[in-house]
């Protein structure tokens, strides 16, 4: 079983890459990428089934469920976000229209959040 939640943890790991370097590499635009609502799906559900790995007892270790329920709302909220921005950058050139500024950067800025909750919350 740590070989399957070992998986999930890549996804996890590659779904956060992928929002905070769509986010970063669509700085210079008014657009965002579509990418980063599925890189944000990608590591909400990697992150869920780690979780649910965790307390099904399938990993021998000791996890806090109170960090873990944060990034979970942390990251529902950035995927909601990040499908708002979607749908938003739809309206315009060819999927790639003009995102609200502060839809943007709120989904950076969270992304950064949830990755600063899970190195330095102990």
């Amino acid at each position: 079983m740590s070989f399957l939640y070992n998986v999930f943890v890549f996804l996890h790991f590659l779904g956060w890459a992928i929002v905070l370097g769509g986010y970063l590499a669509s700085l210079r635009s008014p657009g965002l990428y579509r990418g980063v609502f599925h890189g944000a799906a990608t590591a909400l559900v990697a992150g869920v089934v780690m979780f649910g790995l965790l307390e099904a007892g399938a990993v021998d270790t000791d996890f806090d469920r109170a960090k873990l329920t944060v990034k979970l709302l942390v990251a529902l909220v950035i995927t909601v976000l990040a499908f708002l921005a979607k749908r938003q950058g739809a309206k315009g050139d060819n999927g790639t229209g003009a995102v609200t500024p502060g839809l943007k950067h709120a989904i950076g800025g969270l992304t950064v959040v949830n990755m600063l909750v899970a190195v330095f919350w102990n």
